[in-house]
């Protein structure tokens, strides 16, 4: 497979939108009796997006081409998505009317120098550098010391989803394995969503789905999802739990590129495990300086 497909993507997105939705929290009178379809109907939902069922069903079927943008904001308000699913629902329709195959955007292997010495300047908060695929492109040395468990897998670059999913580690690294592993999920199928033609990101999916019972079934549900800020817990193998609020911000200097930054409150018990983790990283780094 070298592509998404994109009429399925948007069939089954749709679908689960739909099927979520009940007529109450639609806005539509309740009626009684036994209904046969879980979720709204299909001539519900083009009654609520001011369209014909007939052209309701033939997006659902999945052709969002020649799709205005008025008719996708409506489609949005009459499925109550949020942001994120509003994004990938445009960009789903984008991608569908493209001409031909579009080539994905390259995206750096690396950071800039400035970038790099921003993130060496931060010497109290961990940050690095993630692609939309998830693969850590740069790190400052709080953060590798951070994630040591994630870079102990060879394969370069480190990827955190896959991390997440096929390392028996995650699950004691990460307190709140089950939500992180959705959002890993949930945050892959929004940039395959911008990027269908990106043949890593295929490739990293379908491993991840041959592989992980757990991510086929969260690949399935279609959900969507934005990073950009929240707290995440951490069982850090030499400094115990972490308890961090992190920010996630893209890099305007090189698109598809996002800074991640984990912090603490000063005083807190997670700040004293930060700097006792950088310390542990600063001895670490001089004894293999030592040892080479």
């Amino acid at each position: 497979m070298s592509t998404v497909d994109l009429r399925a993507e948007i069939r089954e997105f749709l679908s689960s939108r739909r099927a979520r939705l009940t007529p109450q929290e639609a806005g539509l009178p309740a009626f009684g009796g036994h209904r046969r379809v879980k979720g709204l109907r299909r001539e519900e939902v083009a009654m609520l997006a001011g369209v014909s069922v007939d052209y309701y069903v033939r997006m659902e079927r999945g052709s969002l081409a020649g799709a205005s943008e008025s008719v996708l904001d409506a489609l949005a308000g009459a499925l109550r998505l949020d942001e994120a699913e509003r994004t990938h629902l445009f960009a789903l329709a984008r991608e569908s009317g493209a001409r031909g195959t579009r080539r994905k955007r390259a995206e750096p292997a690396t950071v800039a120098p400035p970038i790099q010495r921003v993130l060496d300047a931060m010497t109290e908060a961990p940050a690095w550098v993630r692609n939309g695929r998830h693969d850590i492109v740069a790190m400052n040395q709080l953060a590798r010391a951070l994630y040591s468990p994630v870079l102990a897998d060879p394969r370069r670059p480190a990827n955190t989803t896959r991390f997440i999913y096929l390392d028996p580690a995650a699950e004691q690294f990460f307190v709140d394995y089950d939500r992180i592993a959705a959002d890993a999920a949930a945050m892959l199928r929004l940039e395959a969503g911008r990027n269908p033609h990106d043949q890593a990101l295929i490739e990293l999916v379908g491993e991840l789905s041959t592989q992980s019972e757990r991510f086929r079934q969260r690949w399935a549900s279609h959900d969507v999802k934005f990073h950009r800020s929240g707290r995440k817990r951490l069982r850090h193998p030499v400094v115990g739990q972490l308890d961090l609020d992190f920010e996630s911000m893209e890099l305007s200097s090189a698109p598809g590129l996002h800074l991640n930054i984990y912090t603490a409150p000063a005083g807190s018990s997670t700040a004293d495990g930060l700097r006792l983790l950088a310390s542990w990283a600063a001895s670490s780094d001089r004894d293999h300086a030592l040892d080479a």
